[in-house]
This record gives C-alpha cells, structure tokens and sequence, in this order.
C-alpha cells in the first residue's frame, strides 16, 4: 500500500492552513524500539517491536498490551497521544544495543523457533541431505523460523515449484546414504491431487529410508500463518475456483490487482511472524519432523 494510499489526513492545496486538520499536521517520527503509536485505520495500539524492509518497503511491528504483534506499513496514518505522525525508520544508532533475538521478538538465548541460540557458532558446510518446499513463500517462512537452526544444522531447504514433478525431481537428485529427502508438501489431504502424487513417487522402493513427505491441510503456507498474527480472527474464505492468495487480498481489503500485489501482501504476513508461536502446530511440527529426519544420524 503506497504511502499516498494511506494518507487519511490529504493534502492542503489551498494557501495559508485555514482548513488544518482538527488534529493538527502530522510531523515526523521515528519508529524507536519501545514508541507507542495507534494506527488510526485499525485502530491497532502498540508499541514499536522491531522495523523491517520488505519488497522495498520498510514494515513496523507493534505488540499490544497482551503481546500480540502486528506489522503495518511505515509512514502516514499513525498518531501518538492523539496526534497524527508519519513514522520513518530509525536512525542505526537507534537500534544499536538491540541483539537480534530482541529485535525478533524472541526469548533471550532463544532462536525464533524455540531452541537454544547457539552464540558464535559458524554455520555448518551444508549436508548432503535436503528439505524441499513446495515454493518460495514456504521457503521464506521456514527460514524466517528456522533458519538459524538449519545454519547450525548445516540443513538446505530448496524450493520445488510444485510436486506435480516429484518423482522425476527424486530421480534427478538420486537419494542415497547422506543424501536425504524431506518433502513439505500443501494440501496433503485424502483424495487431493498432492496425496496421489506422493503415493506414486513412493511407490518406488529405491527411496524406502531415503525419502519423508509430510504436509500440512492448507490449500496455501498462508493459512499457516495463525490469524492472529496479522490481527484477524479468521482467514477469509475463498470461493472454490478463485485464486486463494488473490481472493485473500480482496477479502483483507488489501491491493490485488497482479502479482506486484500478492507478493507485496506476503510479505505483510511474514513481517508478521517472529516466533514458532505465530504458526499453525500442524506446519511448525512437520517442519521440525523433517529436520529431525535429514539431520539424524545413518543407520
């Protein structure tokens, strides 16, 4: 949502400010860990959690009083003890001090999905084995959670494009004694297209020990996400033959004309996400399934 979109206040095109805002004009302010502010179009109040930049535009994240987060784009549309504000990104200065569990919302001495951080560990040279996602939001998600346990782990997780492939996918990738497959999989539900292709690639016995699929009920990772995290009570239902992403956007009053807009809306849900807790069990836990898979020992 452009910056324009968002200015509820206008702007004056008239000379002199015989017609000023009863609020007043919005002033500068930088979004400092710790400044409380109120979106004015949600109404959403809270305090100043970490700022990010995401598909070229800088996001603040908010927690409110009962610790909930929410992200929403920097810039007009915000007020500080009833006055108006245009929220710009801090000075480095400002952050300084602020360790990257912090930042992320996390425990101390936490990573983002739980486990213990590991200080001054180097990241592993990568395994032979690997987790493949169906596409890049799955990837994005998994490493925005993960990704600091996969580095330590020296775990890749890669992209798929779909699974309408996977046998052919499995074939070209040649699973073997450390080289390892776990497949997360969308939508693997009885009686879905998903569930036979994955039946079909493990009807070979070449990959009985070699090969785990699990999934996950979500027509899309974005379901994943627990509504909560982006303020919502529900996800939006989409009718059967609509674009699920698109439909989402339109439902969330969100911009979703191409593709410039779901990718633009994606990331508002990722910045929404700091911790394990903001997913869905039946993602989080096929995850860490899959991990425990590639990661265990031979034999």
């Amino acid at each position: 949502m452009s910056s324009t979109s968002r200015d509820r206040y206008g702007t004056d095109v008239l000379s002199g400010d015989w017609r000023a805002p009863k609020r007043g004009r919005s002033t500068e302010l930088a979004a400092a860990r710790g400044v409380v502010v109120e979106d004015v179009e949600t109404g959403w109040t809270g305090a100043v959690v970490r700022v990010e930049k995401a598909g070229g535009t800088h996001v603040v994240h908010l927690e409110d009083r009962r610790g909930r987060t929410r992200g929403f784009p920097m810039g007009p549309g915000f007020l500080v003890d009833g006055r108006p504000v245009v929220l710009v990104p801090p000075r480095p200065a400002t952050q300084s001090g602020a360790g990257r569990a912090g930042a992320a919302g996390t425990r101390p001495g936490r990573t983002a999905s739980g486990s213990v951080a590991v200080a001054g560990q180097r990241a592993r040279v990568a395994r032979g084995s690997r987790i493949w996602v169906e596409g890049r939001h799955d990837a994005e998600l998994v490493e925005k959670v993960w990704g600091d346990d996969l580095r330590v782990e020296g775990v890749v997780v890669e992209p798929l494009d779909g699974i309408d492939d996977l046998t052919g996918a499995l074939v070209e990738f040649d699973p073997g004694p450390g080289r390892r497959v776990g497949v997360l999989v969308d939508h693997l539900v009885a009686g879905t297209k998903e569930t036979r292709l994955v039946e079909a690639a493990l009807a070979d016995p070449r990959w009985r020990g070699l090969v785990h699929v699990v999934g996950h009920p979500y027509v899309d990772v974005w379901a994943a996400v627990r509504p909560r995290a982006v303020g919502l009570t529900a996800w939006p239902q989409v009718p059967r033959g609509q674009s699920w992403k698109h439909g989402v956007l339109a439902a969330l009053g969100w911009p979703h004309a191409d593709q410039r807009d779901v990718a633009h809306g994606w990331k508002r849900i990722l910045g929404s996400v700091t911790t394990i807790a903001d997913l869905e069990p039946s993602l989080s836990g096929r995850v860490e399934e899959l991990i425990d898979f590639v990661t265990a020992p031979e034999g």
